[in-house]
């Protein structure tokens, strides 16, 4: 799509849904008590397959934002340069003559002494033959030879047609992968062919909305200029008549409303009061009918918190939607502008002026009806004065509901620098990081098929939780404004079970900065108390500065441990005290992040580690679906599809152990000269399995910890509260059914 109206509309309307949809998320947390939804009867209606519930994350976020992220990335790049911690490539100087000359030497050299020894190898073999054979037994001889090699051969070629047009055939109906070479070849046929019509498309796009924001600055200054003084005049004219009449019935002049209660418009907005100045078109109404319903609803729903110990009710109220409005208002308008337009024969696609001249007129109106709004006050003010009356303030700011927030404004340390300069420091100091970009798509494993428990969520779950708690938030302002905010999130899960990939799959579906706190990346840096409250400073100011940003700390369990063992240097508990007034330091309107990761969870103060983190999120060792699924992606992936292993059997005998485990293993046996070999020695389990063998799974008790904790939660003991009353309600049911049983055998007996 081109047109910049349409596409303005359509974009309001894909951030409110996407809004909603993760405002349902939070309201099915608090209903289900569990991270992971299952909606098995309404896909099942629906005719859908878990696959296609699965969000789509939009392209806008990082295309918008494409010439940002490239000058950020060329910035990182040459600071590192600078630092020496990134090899430049540097151009090739062209050889001179000289240096050509000896090049060739030296190659021909090589070239003679391997011809020459390869002669001498011959002679040699000749002369340790020890008997000289007869002129027709080497005749004979040699056409046996002749005819064996001919007959190895045509077996060879026959065989290798075989399997050409078995494997060709398995291909066509699905059963094998292409080649990674044939599905490499595909993929950049196709993107040749489509790459210059979507970029034409782009082009397109920019083209368009450039002349879009053009003719609006043009007509909006065309209508100041020519209806402005117009404008003034009669909007002045207007409210003097209002308060002549006032004066007229009351004898008391009015009171002129603040700026806050809506100045003029308020007055004639009330009934019988309608002016003709103030009469809003469609869209106007629906901006108001917008503030109106948002103004009704209460709170940020974000400031509610799962990790508080809630009742539970049995009758939930989900909470007031703040995307809806929204969502009703951006239909209104295009009933009332693009359902009934003709477009008939309008090829150009290009921005109706008409619509923008309306939309113009009307922010001028608002503009000037401002101006004109603060004389209006001091004509009154005067007249007040004239007829003897006290004056009175009115542009006394009103009360506004809800409880006033009493947090301080946070000193700035740093006023007198740049954002470069700090972002050049933090970078020099290795708190921000440059992460390998990765996809969410590459964190292998689908969808669970049936509904499961809050311990054993599949692959594809745990994509689209982060998907609704991290990636949408922050890709999108407009999303993050209106959903449920969440300030921290925490993964745990067994080691190489995929955390610190889908951090990095998260900054880059957004486009994030990586800030890492670490214990062990920032012992030594920002030394003393001093230095810590210049560190968290900075990383507060950098990642507003430069939203989205991801906070990240790894070993997350390590500053709130009871004891730390003597051997470990990195004094972990330095940031003990000031991680949850930093979390709290995130503003509501801030795309920031904390996220942490840890594969031992239960080590830590749960008290202090649930004071940080709104969000814990376990990340399972996979089951034999996940497990089949990446041993084939993987051994596709590292062997070209020349392998033709037993993944089915690979996967039953790697059960226990982590992605990230058979990832090192096949990354370990499947070396260069490996692959090579491959079409003459096929990969056999048992080279897998010794290297497999060598790692360690997780084991049954690192299970049932991980559960332990998890039911420790604060969400995790909701779930086993709730269960308990069920199970109490059923016995409860079971007992008053047999004793109405016992009743009617003994009125029976008598």
């Amino acid at each position: 799509m081109i047109q910049p109206q349409k596409r303005e509309l359509v974009r309001k309307l894909l951030d409110a849904c996407l809004g909603r949809v993760v405002e349902l998320k939070h309201d099915l947390v608090n209903i289900d008590l569990m991270e992971f939804s299952y909606n098995d009867d309404v896909v099942e209606r629906l005719r859908l397959t878990p696959m296609d519930t699965e969000l789509r994350i939009p392209r806008y976020f990082l295309r918008e934002r494409e010439q940002e992220l490239e000058f950020r990335k060329r910035t990182m790049n040459e600071i590192l340069i600078k630092l020496g911690w990134l090899e430049e490539h540097a151009l090739e100087e062209p050889l001179t003559e000289i240096e050509a000359i000896r090049l060739l030497q030296m190659h021909e050299r090589a070239r003679q002494g391997r011809l020459r020894a390869h002669f001498m190898k011959e002679i040699r073999k000749e002369k340790g033959k020890a008997e000289e054979r007869s002129e027709k037994e080497r005749t004979d001889s040699g056409l046996m030879a002749a005819m064996k090699i001919q007959k190895m051969w045509r077996g060879h070629t026959a065989r290798r047609i075989t399997r050409r047009r078995k494997m060709d055939e398995m291909i066509l109906i699905g059963m094998v992968p292409p080649p990674a070479a044939v599905l490499k070849e595909r993929a950049e046929k196709l993107e040749k062919h489509n790459e210059h019509d979507v970029r034409r498309r782009h082009v397109a796009q920019q083209t368009y909305a450039a002349q879009f924001e053009a003719r609006q600055v043009a007509i909006q200054e065309e209508i100041r200029q020519k209806h402005g003084a117009t404008m003034k005049e009669d909007i002045a004219d207007e409210i003097r008549a209002w308060i002549k009449d006032c004066y007229d019935k009351t004898g008391k002049l009015p009171d002129f409303p603040s700026e806050d209660q809506g100045g003029s418009l308020h007055i004639f907005s009330r009934p019988g009061t309608e002016s003709e100045h103030s009469r809003s078109s469609a869209r106007s109404s629906k901006e108001s009918r917008k503030t109106k319903d948002k103004s009704k609803s209460p709170a940020r729903s974000g400031d509610l918190n799962v990790n508080e110990n809630q009742e539970d009710d049995v009758n939930f109220q989900p909470a007031v939607s703040v995307c809806l409005p929204d969502i009703r208002a951006e239909i209104e308008y295009f009933n009332d502008t693009w359902r009934d337009k003709d477009e008939t024969g309008i090829l150009s696609q290009a921005a109706y002026e008409d619509m923008i001249y309306a939309e113009k007129y009307q922010e001028v109106e608002l503009e000037f009806r401002r101006a004109v709004d603060d004389v209006m006050r001091q004509e009154i003010e005067l007249l007040q004065t004239m007829v003897g009356k006290k004056v009175k303030k009115s542009n006394k700011k009103t009360r506004r509901s809800g409880k006033k927030s009493k947090k301080k404004k946070e000193k700035d340390l740093t006023p007198d620098r740049s954002t470069e300069s700090l972002y050049e420091e933090l970078v020099t100091n290795g708190i921000i990081r440059k992460y390998p970009e990765l996809n969410l798509k590459q964190f292998l494993g689908d969808k669970a098929l049936t509904a499961r428990n809050g311990t054993n969520p599949s692959p594809g779950d745990i994509r689209q939780i982060l998907v609704e708690y991290c990636i949408l938030p922050l890709g999108s302002e407009a999303i993050h404004s209106c959903t449920p905010l969440i300030r921290s999130v925490l993964l745990a899960g067994p080691r190489g079970s995929g955390k610190k990939a889908l951090l990095h799959a998260i900054c880059t579906e957004v486009g994030a900065v990586l800030f890492d706190l670490t214990p062990a990346n920032i012992v030594g840096k920002y030394p003393g108390k001093s230095g810590l409250i210049m560190l968290i400073h900075l990383v507060l100011k950098v990642s507003r500065l430069l939203q989205p940003a991801v906070i990240y700390m790894g070993d997350a369990e390590r500053p709130f441990m009871k004891k730390i063992p003597k051997t470990d240097r990195t004094d972990p508990k330095r940031l003990k005290k000031d991680l949850p007034k930093m979390i709290k330091n995130i503003a509501t309107e801030d795309r920031v992040i904390f996220v942490g990761t840890s594969n031992l969870p239960w080590e830590a103060d749960q008290k202090l580690l649930q004071s940080v983190y709104n969000r814990f999120i376990y990340i399972p060792r996979p089951d034999y679906g996940a497990m089949s699924h990446a041993w084939k992606t993987l051994l596709h992936k590292y062997s070209g599809g020349i392998s033709n292993l037993d993944t089915s059997a690979m996967a039953k005998i790697s059960d226990g152990y982590t992605i990230g485990a058979i990832d090192a293993c096949l990354r370990e046996v499947m070396t260069c000269k490996r692959k090579l070999q491959l079409r003459s020695q096929p990969l056999t389990n048992a080279e897998l399995i010794n290297v497999l063998c060598t790692r360690d799974p997780v084991y049954r008790e690192e299970e049932e910890a991980f559960e332990s904790w998890w039911s420790k939660t604060p969400l995790g003991r909701r779930r086993q509260r709730f269960l308990e009353l069920e199970e109490e309600r059923l016995i409860e049911e079971q007992a008053q059914q047999a004793k109405q049983g016992n009743g009617n055998k003994k009125k029976g007996m008598n």
